[in-house]
């Protein structure tokens, strides 16, 4: 199917690098580990870095440190420091981190549909996906 002359820009795929593309690198970063965990459980509210560390079994606090910073960076995640003894830091979404969060869900609910083509994909494998990202899902909560 050839683009229309009438659509837009954005709608004609042109030759782009990988490293020029706006897709690609947000798709990287949020595909790098934790990322996009980080941001699902801020999604409840801010937390300390310490919360974040129960919440996410297997990451060690150097890596959240990291993964924290860099999501501060792109303006998804806000640091605050708060006034108490002793010090303490909190971590929220900003609007634009919300924003992700939201395209992140819909993301979740498309790859837990039952997609033809998909391997594995059958009725009941859709079924199994589901219940299995409904388990993910609570275990998280």
């Amino acid at each position: 199917m050839r683009p229309r002359a009438d659509q837009p820009a954005l709608a004609r795929p042109a030759p782009v690098r990988p490293a020029d593309c706006p897709v690609e690198d947000w798709l990287a970063f949020l595909g790098h580990r934790w990322n996009a965990l980080v941001l699902w459980h801020l999604q409840d509210g801010p937390k300390r870095h310490g919360r974040l560390l129960e919440l996410l079994p297997g990451i060690t606090p150097k890596v959240l440190s990291e993964r924290l910073v860099g999501l501060e960076a792109r303006g998804l995640v806000a640091r605050e420091e708060v006034a108490s003894f002793p010090r303490a830091v909190r971590y929220a979404l900003t609007a634009r981190g919300g924003g992700i969060v939201a395209i992140l869900d819909r993301i979740e609910e498309w790859a837990g549909s039952d997609q033809p083509g998909r391997p594995g994909s059958s009725d009941t494998a859709g079924t199994a996906s589901a219940a299995s990202s409904a388990r993910i899902r609570s275990s998280m909560r």
